[in-house]
């Protein structure tokens, strides 16, 4: 797990097409799971002010 920690950053040298696919499809995976996480909590975030001012204007 420290392996991956240390590896994030840094610039991977790839010397065949199929690594360099392998590479960019698992920092694209990466960014879709970072995504898919933090849109809901951004989501919930933005929709948890709008309930107070609901309440107020009634």
């Amino acid at each position: 797990m420290t392996e991956l920690f240390s590896a994030i950053g840094h610039v991977k040298s790839v010397y065949t097409l199929v690594d360099f696919y392998q590479y960019i499809k698992t920092v694209e995976y990466l960014i879709c799971v970072a995504f898919f996480v933090g849109f809901p909590m951004f989501y919930r975030y933005m929709m948890s002010g709008k309930n107070s001012t609901q309440e107020a204007a009634h």
